[in-house]
């Protein structure tokens, strides 16, 4: 099947489950000829994980299509923040204080807000990023009320040999008590159980370009 048609079939999926969910079509490591048949079929939201990679692939299409949205999924190294708030719309990997000041100097300095997803290490595994679970509601009041991000939900990645629905069905639950409408969660192995626990954003990558080289 060719990508387009990998989508489609992606698409059809996610409608049957719910109305309300945006695919989030993971590019990374993918040229743009391989992508752009997808913004040609109009989809809008793609997730990128290296800024560098990012802005050399997207910079120049951004410049003529305003309506595509781009979602920063790695790790975020301080001296990029300005990069990013330059080409992203969404950052679905804030879980520090430390780079959510200097997410909130930037959006001033540029006169632009992006929406924030706040990274959960929901399973406590040392060799991921994010928050602990005890810190993510102070966390949030902290980027919201005094820094003034809008953070519009929780993101996490549960671990890859366990079942991943008693961790999206704990993070729904987090994300209610932060009281936050969005969900990232789920990728191409899991974003049918993802969304079926309240997911409304899901990020797929191999499932519709195939395997990384």
């Amino acid at each position: 099947m060719s990508i387009v048609e990998n989508y489609k079939s992606i698409i059809n999926k996610i409608n049957s489950l719910s109305n309300k969910v945006t695919l989030v079509c993971v590019t990374k490591t993918f040229s743009l000829d391989v992508v752009k048949p997808l913004v040609d079929c109009g989809h809008l939201h793609f997730g990128e994980n290296k800024v560098q990679e990012a802005n050399n692939k997207w910079f120049e299409l951004l410049k003529d299509n305003e309506k595509i949205k781009l979602h920063m999924l790695g790790k975020i190294q301080s001296n990029k923040i300005d990069t990013i708030v330059k080409i992203f719309s969404y950052v679905h990997s804030l879980d520090s204080k430390r780079n959510a000041i200097k997410f909130s100097k930037s959006e001033k300095k540029f006169g632009k807000k992006l929406d924030y997803f706040v990274q959960v290490n929901i399973a406590n595994e040392t060799q991921k990023s994010g928050l602990e679970i005890s810190l993510v509601q102070s966390f949030v009041k902290f980027c919201q009320i005094d820094l003034n991000l809008n953070i519009v939900g929780l993101m996490c990645i549960p671990p890859f040999n366990k079942n991943s629905e008693n961790f999206f069905s704990e993070l729904y639950k987090l994300n209610k008590d932060c009281n936050l409408n969005n969900l990232s969660m789920g990728m191409s192995s899991d974003y049918e159980l993802a969304i079926k626990n309240g997911a409304n954003y899901v990020r797929v990558g191999s499932s519709i370009f195939g395997n990384r080289s």
